[in-house]
Parts: C-alpha cells; sequence; structure tokens
C-alpha cells in the first residue's frame, strides 16, 4: 500500500481523491459504508474491504473488485457492467437489478450469493 492509499479511510476521502483523478484504492476498508450512488467508474478496489457497504445505485462500471470482500453488500441497481470480479466475494449480497454484462469471474474463486448464475446475468469466465 502507497501512502497516498494509507490515507483513504473515509467514504468522502475515496470520493475527494476520485476527484482528484486517482483510481487506486486497493485494500481500502471501508466495511458498512454508505457508497450508494456514488460515481467510482474505473477504480481499483481490488482487495477491498467492502463487507455490508450500500452500493445500490453506484457506477463501478469497469471497476476491479477482485478478491474484495464485499459479503453483505447492497449492490441493488448498481452498474458493474465490465467490472473485474476475479475472486471476488459477494456471499450474501444484495444484487437485485445490478448489471453484470461482461464482467469478468473466476469460476472456481468468484463467491456468489445463492442462486445467482453468472451466465444468466452476461458475465465472463476469466478461462
Amino acid at each position: 500500500m502507497s501512502d497516498a492509499d494509507a490515507t483513504i479511510k473515509t467514504v468522502e476521502a475515496v470520493l475527494s481523491a476520485y476527484r482528484s483523478g486517482q483510481r487506486s484504492f486497493v485494500n481500502t476498508n471501508l466495511p458498512e459504508a454508505d457508497l450508494s450512488g456514488v460515481d467510482l467508474k474505473g477504480a481499483d478496489l481490488s482487495y477491498a474491504d467492502l463487507s455490508g457497504a450500500n452500493l445500490s445505485q453506484a457506477n463501478l462500471r469497469g471497476s476491479d473488485v477482485s478478491y474484495a470482500t464485499l459479503s453483505g453488500a447492497n449492490f441493488s441497481d448498481a452498474d458493474l457492467r465490465g467490472a473485474m470480479l476475479i475472486g471476488a466475494d459477494l456471499r450474501e449480497a444484495t444484487i437485485e437489478n445490478a448489471s453484470f454484462q461482461d464482467a469478468d469471474y473466476d469460476p472456481d474463486n468468484t463467491l456468489f450469493p445463492a442462486g445467482f448464475d453468472p451466465k444468466h446475468a452476461g458475465m465472463k469466465p476469466d478461462r
């Protein structure tokens, strides 16, 4: 983690850094954060802890949430088209009406809520 990443500890800090052009938020820890409606298109949130976060209506198009902890997060109506979800943990996440078209996932290591079919959602396996 770089020194810049070490200062990212709040939603406000993430949004301010994003508006300033920063896109790397690797290892960010914001469990239970309210990120509803935010625009983080193309952000790198790999290895982040966003468990229980509210990401409803968020624009995460083309973002990288690989190996992120997203269990219990709310992705209702979120845009995850083209996102990278390799090894992400989405167990118990709310994903109603979320768009996953062309998002990449690992069939062996990406964890989805019970009953979710990534092929039906238009996702692409990484192998």
